[in-house]
């Protein structure tokens, strides 16, 4: 050592050997740090800026070299040689170390704040600022070149402040990368609110509390993907067993486990069998096997130590947690053995494991190996039905599939089994596999060509409404001569032409109609009435005219039917609403065509099909009174209630002339239900009603007043009881009418 140079509190020293290096050393932890790019010739003095305690200056007769001091960096203390700074757009920064030269006879004294006290020859005192440190380009801001210096000089609060008046995104950059390399927290988490960087301040906060200064740089080392540099930090500081859980995190394995063996031989077997599952993902299947063992082994020996009382089995605490790393490391070796080629050991490892997964994972390594026939019961036993049954079918082992095929519900596995089962004559099994698969074409196929059950086949059709399976039903009843069954299942496969042919030639028009029904077509429908026309059925020709909208013909040939007919021409009119059609029907009705006058009933049922309420109503009337004079009560009140409902269906109001009369027959109707509910008063009302229009009723005069005389005096009515008591025995009070028919109501 040839010279020593403390600080003016005596806390750090610049210590200078023989050798000419020199190193700032820390009395308190020992440490001696290099000086960089040290000059070469003799140092003549050594100075410590008394206000920026980090800051050295060496002269060495000719030129100041400036020196700044980090006790705690990323990398431990650290000591750089400043000069002019760049930085670049993505906030790197760089600096080039210059020396500066002072003017002849100058002899420096001291340093405060960047400014030189020397001593010239004459013996007197003068100031000269410090050698350039800053931004190497000098036409730049001073607003830049106050940050450059700042941040070279460590001063990161005064760069903060710099960096506001810049504002941009490369200052900001510069001063995180900064503040992280000196390990200050709160200002790069400053930094990178400023910058809206959530993710890494949410990742400082987490590590900001840490005290020890190497578990803190590990943490920083590692948001900068320094692994190794981590590790190392790691190590050396009062928590090491965060290298372990951060190599865990990264899944290096191979490295978690080196660490596990000293840091926490505990996790030794779970780190085995995740680094085994690695190597087997990889396809190193022969140290996956040794891996997988080893965890296996592990365990076992914690258990022989805890068992003879020798402590240790860190794991054995857990034994849940035992339980499952055993039989993961048993799964592991019994796909490594498979893999490895060792079939019989790998089954038996398979049984004696008795998982459902394994069985499923082993399957398929054995299915890839071609061995299909393991394959395929390892995957019953792993419950997967579909694939042990593809191989069953493929292998055309058809006795082990029919085993398994309730099980499996793929339609098209039941399909390629069906056919597999047909093939082999099977025909029971086969239908029931189609059933499964749900191609019902192909059970109609077998109910008919092989199982001799057409009525199966039959039912099958006319539930699905297949046209396949219709055209095969349709051939088949034809070959048998079932014309009927034909028609219809021709008609099902849309085959019409053929199944109009078929029941033309065969007389079975009405099964094609029958099938057809509303849904025929208007073609269809003129070729049927065609044929009804040259068969002379003139009221089946006239409805299917109808249907196909030919209505003139349809009502020439209902009225050639005479009044039989008669219904099916009022409904064409009505449908077809053409004043000459109306007045043709009239006229047949009138009996202007044959003389003979048809039932007035069927002049109402053409006006309500015509829409000409107002006059159906009126009909209705005169009808309902011819039917009342009859004493067919019932029959009137029918009409006039159809009537009501007719038109208040079409939001018609009903006039008074049809509710009066049909409220009276209304009243006439109850009276035998209310007797026999024995609810004396309301027959007895009822009855009042009618007898004061008893000339409605000619028929019943006597039966009418009697009843009403018996259920008044019932209902306690004595004077309505003594007044009709008195027309009955008087008969000359009895209005003029017909001969009386004495009967019970």
């Amino acid at each position: 050592i040839k010279a020593l140079y403390p600080n003016p509190s005596g806390t750090r020293v610049v210590v200078v050997d023989s050798s000419n290096n020199a190193y700032l050393g820390n009395p308190v932890t020992a440490e001696m740090t290099p000086f960089p790019q040290f000059p070469t010739q003799s140092v003549k003095h050594i100075m410590w800026d008394i206000n920026d305690a980090g800051v050295v200056m060496v002269w060495d007769s000719r030129e100041v070299h400036t020196y700044v001091y980090a006790p705690t960096t990323r990398w431990g203390p650290m000591v750089s040689k400043l000069g002019p700074v760049e930085i670049s757009s993505g906030g790197e920064i760089s600096m080039r170390p210059e020396s500066t030269p002072l003017p002849a006879n100058h002899w420096p004294i001291v340093a405060a704040s960047g400014v030189i006290t020397c001593q010239d020859s004459s013996g007197n005192l003068q100031n000269l600022d410090a050698p350039t440190y800053g931004s190497a380009d000098h036409r730049l801001n001073k607003q830049h070149l106050q940050f450059t210096q700042k941040l070279a000089l460590l001063q990161l609060k005064e760069a903060w402040n710099a960096a506001l008046a810049l504002d941009g995104r490369a200052y900001w950059l510069a001063l995180s990368n900064k503040a992280m390399e000196v390990m200050d927290m709160n200002m790069a988490i400053r930094v990178y609110r400023e910058l809206g960087d959530a993710g890494m301040v949410m990742g400082l906060e987490r590590i900001m509390h840490y005290e020890d200064k190497n578990l803190l740089a590990g943490h920083i080392a590692l948001l900068y993907d320094d692994y190794n540099k981590a590790q190392e930090l790691f190590l050396a500081s009062t928590r090491p067993v965060t290298a372990l859980e951060m190599r865990r995190d990264l899944l290096h394995w191979d490295q978690a486990l080196k660490l596990a063996h000293t840091l926490a031989p505990h996790q030794v077997p779970d780190i085995s069998v995740q680094f085994a599952r690695q190597m087997e993902f990889k396809g190193e299947y022969e140290s996956a096997l040794e891996k997988f063992e080893s965890a296996l082994n592990t365990i076992t020996n914690e258990e022989e130590a805890a068992g003879a009382g020798m402590g240790g089995g860190g794991l054995l605490g857990d034994k849940e947690e035992t339980e499952k790393i055993q039989s993961v490391c048993m799964a592991g070796i019994a796909r490594c053995t498979l893999r490895l080629g060792d079939l019989n050991r790998g089954k038996s490892y398979v049984r004696e494991a008795n998982d459902m997964q394994l069985c499923r994972d082993c399957a398929r390594i054995l299915e890839v190996m071609k061995q299909t026939g393991d394959a395929a019961t390892l995957y019953e036993m792993g419950e997967q039905y579909e694939r042990a049954a593809a191989i069953y079918i493929k292998t055309k082992n058809l006795t082990q599939a029919a085993r398994i095929m309730p099980k499996v519900t793929q339609p098209k596995l039941h399909s390629e089994y069906a056919a597999k089962c047909e093939k082999d004559g099977q025909f029971e099994e086969a239908v029931r596999s189609y059933e499964r698969a749900r191609d019902m074409d192909a059970v109609v196929r077998l109910c008919l060509d092989q199982l001799s059950t057409p009525e199966r086949a039959f039912e099958i059709v006319r539930s699905t409404s297949s046209s396949t399976g219709a055209q095969l039903v349709a051939h088949y009843c034809q070959r048998e001569g079932n014309f009927r069954g034909a028609i219809e299942f021709l008609l099902m496969a849309k085959c019409s032409e053929e199944a109009f042919a078929l029941a033309k030639t065969h007389d079975c028009m009405d099964v094609y109609t029958k099938v057809l029904g509303d849904g025929i077509g208007p073609d269809e429908a003129q070729s049927v009435a065609s044929f009804y026309e040259s068969q002379h059925e003139l009221g089946q020709a006239g409805h299917f005219y109808s249907l196909c909208g030919q209505y003139a013909r349809a009502l020439k040939l209902f009225l050639q039917c005479g009044e039989k007919e008669v219904d099916r021409a009022i409904e064409v009119v009505g449908k077809a609403r053409n004043d000459m059609l109306t007045h043709t029907l009239i006229d047949f009705l009138m009996g202007e065509t044959d003389g003979v006058p048809k039932e007035p009933f069927h002049i109402y049922r053409l006006y309500l099909a015509l829409g000409n309420y107002a006059q159906a109503a009126k009909t209705a009337i005169i009808i309902a009174r011819q039917e009342q004079d009859l004493g067919n009560y019932r029959q009137a009140h029918s009409i006039i209630y159809e009537t009501i409902r007719q038109l208040q269906d079409q939001k018609v109001r009903v006039p008074q002339s049809l509710r009066r009369p049909f409220t009276l027959l209304h009243s006439y109707m109850l009276v035998k239900k209310l007797i026999k509910h024995k609810n004396h008063e309301g027959a007895a009302r009822m009855l009042l009603r009618v007898a004061k229009n008893i000339s409605k009723f000619p028929n019943h005069v006597v039966p009418v007043l009697t009843s009403t005389v018996i259920e008044s005096f019932r209902a306690g009515l004595k004077q309505s009881a003594l007044e009709y008591a008195k027309m009955l025995v008087s008969p000359c009070d009895l209005p003029n009418l017909p001969a009386l028919s004495i009967s019970s109501f």
